[in-house]
């Protein structure tokens, strides 16, 4: 599991790097990307600090400048790593709250998943988003990265 997961977050880590790149030399970004591609940044750093018993840094739906993005991704993926690094027991159940504070369990495997499987989502959402400002989008393509 271990591996996988790390493959899964190299992944991730690629394909958000190609679209960091690609945004800082864009003139202008739509700002709906701006929005996902921050939502994305601040979902993982709070499953992070969820899993690391932190306290999370950004709120949900904050919005990052582009500038500071390689930043927040490069420790979002080093905490992912630790993470994956020190887990023994990916089956364990964490229990956290919500943004409305309802009460909910998952394994630690689940939640890594979803962090990946998340990112994936909202970047699909930006390759729309792209397309609608007349910009070409990246391909995300877990095969073209593979290759």
């Amino acid at each position: 599991m271990k591996v996988f997961l790390n493959q899964l977050f190299d992944y991730n880590f690629y394909c958000n790097k190609q679209l960091i790149e690609h945004c800082e030399q864009m003139s202008q970004v739509p700002e709906k990307s701006i929005w996902l591609f921050s939502h994305i940044l601040n979902t993982h750093h709070r499953w992070n600090a969820k899993l690391m018993n932190k306290k999370a840094e950004y709120d949900l739906f904050q919005i990052h400048q582009i500038s500071d993005w390689a930043d927040i991704h490069y420790e979002n993926q080093r905490n992912s790593f630790e993470i994956t690094t020190n887990t023994t027991d990916f089956d364990r159940r964490v229990d956290y709250e919500n943004e409305e504070g309802r009460l909910f369990s998952n394994t630690v495997q689940d939640i890594l998943f979803h962090i990946i499987n998340h990112s994936t989502h909202h970047r699909g959402q930006m390759s729309t988003d792209f397309r609608n400002n007349d910009i070409e989008p990246i391909p995300f393509d877990f095969v073209l990265y593979k290759r």
